[in-house]
């Protein structure tokens, strides 16, 4: 929910980072929440009234969505998502909100018979599709990247803010992050000016080797000393 101006078509993430809360998010935001799950086999799957399944998946249906939880809290849900996209509220706040309410909060339940649809139809595209999967590998593989390089630059704190005050921890990550990305731009400068030559020498790199190419690398870029603000 940042102003990068970036569609944002697929998120990944790791088994912690999934709800039934945040796969209704996502998908009522309009993009595919795609985490890595461990232990498929024993999460649930929820079919809906009225939907007739094949006879291999009738096994594998251990509940049915509550469609009318959904209706009666639509217009709730509908105010929700258009704060949200109007930066009235954070996605990060709400959902924890979300999850510490009472069971019989009714928005709360509406949203994860929501999560629950949506990750069902996850789990049966995952399953079935090779290249999903190796997109989530990729994507948490960038995210585990860019961790490394900031515990890096952290390196006399072990990656950890110590900080006392909420301010100073801000600008603590406010630098850790400025550092980040000026090595990123660094070496996507670097990266594109050699891919540039080799190109006059008549050196062509295919587009599916190019993807492959990482700006988060630091091993040639030396990390001590003192940063002056």
């Amino acid at each position: 929910m940042n102003d990068t101006g970036k569609r944002i078509k697929e998120h990944y993430a790791d088994t912690g980072g999934f709800t039934d809360h945040v796969f209704a998010m996502c998908a009522l935001l309009g993009y595919q929440f795609a985490p890595r799950l461990r232990n498929l086999s024993s999460l649930n799957l929820y079919g809906m009234q009225g939907i007739n399944l094949p006879k291999v998946m009738r096994e594998l249906i251990k509940a049915k969505i509550n469609i009318a939880r959904i209706e009666n809290q639509w217009p709730d849900i509908i105010r929700l998502i258009a704060s949200i996209i109007t930066h009235r509220v954070v996605p990060s706040e709400i959902l924890r909100q979300l999850a510490s309410f009472p069971r019989q909060n009714e928005l709360a339940i509406a949203l994860r018979e929501i999560g629950r649809m949506e990750r069902t139809i996850f789990i049966r595209s995952w399953i079935s599709s090779v290249s999903m999967q190796r997109r989530t590998q990729m994507g948490l593989n960038k995210g585990e990247s860019h961790h490394a390089l900031k515990r890096a630059l952290n390196f006399n704190r072990r990656g950890e803010i110590t900080d006392r005050t909420s301010e100073n921890q801000h600008l603590r990550m406010m630098h850790l992050n400025l550092l980040a990305a000026i090595i990123i731009y660094w070496n996507t400068k670097h990266l594109g000016r050699i891919i540039h030559d080799m190109r006059q020498n008549g050196i062509i790199i295919p587009p599916s080797q190019l993807a492959h190419l990482s700006p988060l690398g630091w091993e040639h870029i030396i990390l001590t000393g003192y940063y002056r603000w």
